[in-house]
């Protein structure tokens, strides 16, 4: 097997070599180390490496490993979006304000991923704070897409997603607060699950003083049974959080290899507000159908569901001023104008502005129960459009006049809303060559459907043998 084979293996197979003592960790990590420092000035997906503090865990790994000890993530290399804090390592928030920030303590999700051994190769590029749908902010260049460094990756997790997508590391966690994700895995050609709400805690850090109401961290991998794993890993209640699910949760691998057959699957173009690329719905549209083919029923549903991206604002904004006040006012004119004016809507947001988001939501909710009632998955597809080139978002989606921003959560938010899980699996390329993305939404708490589908979609369609143009 090649290094750039080596590179591009799921984080399973990869496991299973080391503990055959066919792989060592420290050759594994210095593997991706390299392909960092030969591919991450074309991509800018790492803020920060952690070489020397890489290899030493590794190395502590590769004794575990020698005293017998096992785990799915033990000696796993893995890169971390840099909204997560990171005990002992530089945690920027992709903000100059915090370009120097060394947190005391991790996230939960982190903290649970260290325990479990893997190998931090570093933090990865994200929007200043996250409220964009690509990753650019003052710290550096933009973030790119492996499959055209003059695209962007998408965002936030744009870094981790792109880091992936180039082989830098095999797995990665990211945070989606209304597609941030789905978004630039589906951009990149990779696999990223967004977990139910309050499944992965979030415990107040700097940056987040209370729980998110829409966001949670989750996996973005190339395979979908290393993204079970991790999902294993970072999940379960943690006291610190209120919102947290208190319920124990299911084994995500255990049904990876249950198939379709039976699964009641419902398709809807658009969900009634979207603007979808003709070449994008075509191709996320047979690849919903393909499901028949694997033994479910699929059927064209109405779903027609208010565009949420009103209730987003008047819900997410007033949550960020609570995060950030008394810490940014001071530094406006250091911050990019999208954290400007997502501080601005936020303080001009009133409590009947934000009674009437919630009572949207509860709507919104309330439909998407009632279907799913009826179905056992939603499919969608993950974006309206390709990737667009750094710099240059569309305007124009599907004949639809569209805002340059809300475009990228346009078919994603919904679900950061109203708290359902919702994975993005690659499903073909444009004619460019860009990956396009199917959305796979389930039930509230019930992530194992989601994956199971994501499983036997992989199965039917692998997309790990099509790589980026870069080695």
């Amino acid at each position: 097997m090649t290094d750039v084979d080596l590179a591009y293996s799921s984080a399973v197979e990869l496991r299973q070599m080391m503990d055959a003592g066919k792989l060592s960790p420290v050759e594994l990590t210095e593997l991706y180390l390299r392909r960092i420092e030969a591919l991450n000035p074309r991509l800018n997906a790492f803020l920060t490496v952690t070489g020397d503090y890489a290899v030493e865990s590794a190395r502590r790994a590769e004794e575990a490993i020698g005293r017998g000890e096992r785990g799915p993530l033990l000696g796993m290399p893995i890169a971390i979006k840099d909204l997560e804090a990171t005990a002992g390592i530089r945690t920027t928030w992709g903000s100059l304000v915090f370009k120097d920030h060394v947190p005391t303590r991790d996230a939960v999700g982190v903290g649970r991923v260290r325990e479990a051994g893997a190998v931090i190769l570093g933090k990865t590029n994200t929007p200043e704070f996250g409220p964009s749908g690509t990753t650019t902010n003052k710290l550096g260049d933009s973030c790119r897409n492996p499959w055209d460094t003059n695209r962007t990756p998408g965002g936030s997790s744009g870094g981790s997603a792109s880091a992936v997508a180039a082989g830098l590391a095999p797995i990665a966690i990211g945070s989606d607060g209304a597609g941030s994700i789905r978004i630039p895995a589906s951009l990149c050609g990779i696999y990223g699950i967004k977990p139910t709400q309050g499944r992965v805690p979030s415990v107040g850090s700097p940056d987040r003083p209370s729980p998110h109401l829409t966001a949670q961290s989750g996996p973005i991998t190339r395979y979908v049974a290393d993204a079970a794993a991790l999902l294993q890993v970072m999940s379960g209640h943690d006291a610190g959080d209120p919102t947290s699910l208190r319920e124990t949760p299911p084994d995500f691998s255990a049904g990876l290899e249950q198939g379709a057959r039976g699964l009641r699957v419902a398709w809807s173009a658009d969900m009634g507000f979207g603007a979808v690329d003709e070449e994008v719905l075509r191709t996320s549209s047979a690849a919903a159908y393909l499901f028949q083919e694997l033994g479910a029923n699929v059927a064209e549903c109405g779903l027609k569901l208010e565009h949420p991206m009103a209730a987003y604002l008047d819900i997410s904004r007033p949550s960020m001023v609570a995060a950030y006040e008394g810490v940014l006012d001071d530094h406006r004119e250091e911050l990019m104008d999208y954290v400007n004016q997502a501080l601005d809507h936020g303080y001009n947001t009133t409590g009947a502005d934000f009674s009437r988001a919630l009572r949207a939501v509860e709507v919104m909710r309330t439909q998407l129960d009632d279907l799913l009632d009826e179905y056992d998955l939603l499919l969608t597809p993950t974006m309206g459009m390709v990737a667009p080139s750094v710099g240059q978002p569309p305007t124009m989606v599907g004949g639809k006049e569209v805002h340059p921003q809300w475009i990228f959560p346009n078919l994603t938010v919904a679900f950061n809303l109203t708290g359902q899980p919702a994975a993005t699996v690659p499903c073909g390329f444009s004619s460019d060559g860009l990956p396009i993305g199917l959305h796979i939404i389930g039930r509230r708490g019930n992530e194992a459907t989601v994956l199971r589908a994501s499983a036997a979609f992989e199965q039917a369609r692998p997309w790990h043998h099509v790589r980026p143009p870069l080695d």
